[in-house]
């Protein structure tokens, strides 16, 4: 088995769910970190979303990793870190979505194990 470690990242996140990083065929995917940066000038609200609906096995559930959390202006947020880690199979995706345009910047470390 091959480890890879990797950084994805999306900008301006709006009302509509960003997909920052889908789990390839046959990877597991470790996810390691994740943080959440608000971009504007006023608070905004954001919710970080694990999509299991593609898989070909198991629970094919979509699930809130954190829903409603307020990010203050100039300030981000550990949604994953420390000791807390997610495990993402094949076909699942991470979505990022905040509650005003073009207002977040996200950025996920990631360990892929092929």
């Amino acid at each position: 088995m091959a480890n890879s470690f990797k950084s994805k990242t999306d900008t301006a996140i709006g009302t509509s769910a960003a997909t920052l990083y889908t789990c390839p065929s046959s990877t597991e995917t470790t996810i390691i970190g994740l943080t959440v940066a608000n971009i504007v000038t006023s608070q905004i609200v954001i919710d970080v979303q694990l999509d299991a609906s593609a898989r070909t096995s198991g629970a094919q559930d979509s699930v809130y990793i954190i829903k409603d959390a307020p990010i203050p202006v100039g300030s981000s947020l550990v949604v994953v870190g420390g000791e807390q880690k997610v495990v993402m199979e094949p076909g699942d995706t991470l979505k990022v979505t905040s509650n005003v345009l073009a207002s977040a910047d996200a950025i996920a470390s990631l360990l892929e194990i092929t």
